[in-house]
């Protein structure tokens, strides 16, 4: 009989394709902010803009009335909002009036040509892609790591990279306490990061090998299936790859420090969901390990699962669909005086992408930054 997923046990599929749902939120916890607001998702019918609808729904972001917008081609079609459906509305420079804020995840392309028309409508833009990330006037955010850098903003605001974005949630309070002068980081990353097409591919080889056949090539240059690919994004002129120098320049960014000197390697491998990092750090001053878990386990968005001995360390099925980072497998380097070794797991899908662009919204309502000032800077 022909392998099919179906086969699996119901726990390993939902660790496979995400259907872990994430722990409930605290009343607590539940932002209270009052003021209703029209929230737009565009790029809904993704991945990722559909993980932006679920993330507005489970924390009661304050909206009035939430729009989902995508390409010609998908308008029409419905798409989930807690238990009810939304029609997907045609994207178009003339849709943002009214709109408060526009959470996008629809490509460089899409943001470059739309997100100048949001914010000249007045409508407040946290962009997923890579478009705005590296502009001088857009901050970057990680809100853990640097809100501050949200005052003053021009009407767009980048989301980093996922692989950055769960290395500095981690590597923030260390750097804060004892200034890191060195990273060199390796990255295991999910095919999701390259979108639903990825996850497809990889589940269509693995089905394919199972069965006998030989498996087609159509996103990635090589088989993804039981193999692990040194190559994401196009690679450069210094044999760096674009995704391997969105670490280095957006670490540079996001900690405003230039001092600090980043050297990734980033490789695609057969998981789903969650890029899990190796990280080697050397800083100033002397951080034992020891300290550094404490330091740690008292970090905004970081859980510490740091027990080798009882085999309690951070994996990617363990990460899917939580909104904390794991870091685990904290270690002295043994090699340099003051260095350490760290094992970093997030959801990529999640907090890589759009738990981190909902927060950037709530800090945007929590600091009375919702608005944008001068709504022809990008369009000048």
């Amino acid at each position: 009989m022909p392998f099919t997923f179906a086969f699996l046990p119901g726990i390993v599929r939902a660790h496979l394709f995400g259907g872990i749902e994430p722990p409930p939120i605290a009343q607590g916890e539940r932002n209270t902010m009052s003021k209703k607001l029209t929230v737009a998702v565009v790029g809904a019918t993704g991945a990722v803009g559909r993980e932006m609808l679920k993330t507005l729904h489970e924390r009661d972001f304050p909206a009035t009335e939430i729009r989902a917008f995508a390409s010609a081609r998908s308008a029409g079609t419905k798409v989930p909002y807690g238990d009810k459906e939304l029609t997907v509305q045609e994207l178009k420079e003339d849709v943002f009036e009214g709109i408060d804020l526009a959470i996008f995840s629809a490509g460089g392309s899409t943001s470059q040509k739309f997100a100048p028309h949001a914010a000249k409508a007045g409508c407040v833009v946290v962009d997923n892609s890579a478009a705005w990330r590296m502009d001088d006037r857009c901050p970057l955010v990680v809100p853990e790591v640097n809100a501050h850098a949200l005052e003053g903003h021009n009407g767009i605001i980048a989301n980093p990279n996922c692989s950055t974005i769960q290395m500095l949630v981690v590597l923030k309070p260390l750097h804060d306490a004892v200034k890191i002068k060195r990273v060199v980081v390796s990255t295991y990353q999910a095919v999701s990061g390259t979108g639903q097409k990825g996850i497809e591919e990889l589940e269509r080889q693995v089905r394919d090998l199972f069965n006998g056949r030989d498996p087609e090539c159509n996103t990635y240059p090589y088989r993804i299936a039981f193999n692990a690919l040194p190559h994401i994004d196009v690679f450069l002129d210094n044999d760096y790859t674009k995704e391997e120098m969105k670490m280095v320049h957006e670490t540079v960014k996001i900690f405003e420090d230039p001092s600090v000197k980043v050297t990734a390697t980033c490789v695609r491998v057969p998981v789903f969901y969650c890029h899990a990092e190796s990280v080697n750090i050397e800083t100033e001053k002397k951080l034992t390990a020891k300290d550094a878990r404490v330091m740690l386990s008292q970090a905004p968005g970081v859980r510490v699962v740091d027990n080798p001995r009882e085999l309690m360390y951070p994996m990617p099925s363990y990460c899917v669909g939580e909104d904390e980072t794991y870091v685990g497998r904290i270690r002295e380097d043994e090699t340099i005086d003051n260095g350490l070794n760290l094992w970093i797991v997030a959801d990529n899908v999640r907090k890589g992408a759009a738990l981190n662009a909902v927060q950037i919204g709530e800090e945007l309502i929590k600091r009375d930054l919702l608005r944008v000032t001068d709504k022809n800077v990008f369009l000048k």
